[in-house]
């Protein structure tokens, strides 16, 4: 297969890991007789550094030609940064609520897994993380509060902003289908997770949630609302298999569900539209702290480019490779400084690597 895949190293150490990422790419391309073409694009703070704006029309075009986008991370420190003195809509992460609305990606996946060899990382009771959890956020991605009509403005002599939540059916209906379909080849169940008791928006979430759900009727659906889902989070996690929620819903519990398996430098995600087309990246973010440093944990982009094999391409058993290539490194007791164990027992049975030595350990394992 000839695969064409456009790249976006964004900020910070998005480089570093978009780097080690395509350096399996090529190595499970290789081992697989599959054919990779690269081509780098900029976004964020380094489109804003060379063109003056977070992402330019040429570069959503380049985009929209590929069959895929893996990206790093994009933005910067929001003290310092110069890019933060910019009107909102030039600031990076403009560039990224920009490039999902013209991809029409509507549908991020961000799994959250405690994997066993990670389990003292966790920061829950060992009571719980012994339990392991292996879940799906599905979150929709470009409509509710975020792409809402806002406004600020100045009424009885002091500053009053609005922001609007608005959902339609088709938006609801499309999102919900995606999760059937993820919760199917999962654990068939889904977790639709919503505040009906408060917002109109959720009360018509819910009411298409359950007409989508009547055509899965192998899939158990239950309702949650979020403040109960949150909670749930760090008291059960291991009750979830798919919860399917808007967009700030899913903004904040997908962060949430991240940092309890122990690191958010071990976790993919996957941007879908209502092609195969996806767009790829980390879930954590740009941590300009240790750009440039090479102690960046890679794995989170590792695992995306081997969801991009699964969704986009099709090629489970490509996915399957890198997933249990990154399995057996982390067994075999390599760790980044963010996996490392605290306790100086667990430090002397591990080996604390770099960014490029990860990446060169999983494809040695391919």
């Amino acid at each position: 297969m000839n695969m064409n895949i456009v790249c976006i190293p964004g900020d910070g150490i998005g480089p570093e890991v978009v780097a080690e990422a395509k350096k399996v790419l090529e190595k499970a391309a290789s081992v697989y007789g599959h054919e990779i073409n690269f081509e780098d694009i900029l976004m964020g703070g380094a489109s804003i550094d060379v063109h003056g704006v977070p992402l330019t029309e040429e570069a959503i075009a380049t985009a929209k030609a590929a069959d895929a986008v893996l990206m790093g991370s994009i933005g910067g420190n929001t003290q310092t940064s110069p890019w933060y003195k910019l009107p909102p809509e030039k600031r990076p992460e403009a560039g990224l609520l920009k490039i999902r609305k013209a991809l029409n990606l509507f549908a991020n996946l961000r799994p959250a897994v405690l994997y066993e060899e990670l389990a003292a990382a966790c920061p829950l009771k060992t009571e719980i993380s012994e339990k392991g959890f292996d879940m799906m956020i599905m979150r929709e991605l470009t409509g509710g509060l975020y792409f809402g009509e806002r406004k600020t403005f100045e009424e009885d002599g002091e500053l009053k902003a609005i922001d609007t939540l608005t959902y339609s059916e088709s938006e609801i209906r499309r999102i919900a289908v995606k999760g059937f379909d993820i919760a199917r080849k999962r654990r068939q169940k889904v977790t639709s997770v919503d505040k009906a008791n408060v917002l109109d928006s959720s009360r018509l979430w819910r009411k298409v949630v359950e007409e989508v759900a009547k055509d899965y009727p192998d899939v158990t659906l239950e309702h949650m609302l979020v403040d109960n889902c949150a909670m749930q989070l760090v008291k059960n996690p291991a009750q979830f298999d798919v919860i399917l929620t808007e967009n700030m819903f899913g903004d904040i519990l997908s962060d949430e569900a991240s940092m309890v398996t122990g690191s958010i430098g071990m976790l993919a995600s996957a941007s879908l539209n209502d092609t195969k087309f996806g767009l790829y990246e980390p879930s954590g973010g740009s941590a300009p702290d240790i750009a440039g440093k090479g102690i960046a944990n890679p794995i989170a982009t590792i695992l995306s480019a081997s969801m991009m094999l699964r969704y986009t391409f099709d090629l489970d058993k490509e996915a399957d490779a890198i997933d249990n290539a990154v399995k057996k490194v982390l067994t075999e007791g390599y760790r980044t400084i963010d996996i490392m164990p605290q306790d100086e027992e667990g430090k002397k049975k591990v080996k604390q690597v770099g960014t490029k030595e990860m990446g060169d350990l999983i494809c040695e394992r391919l």
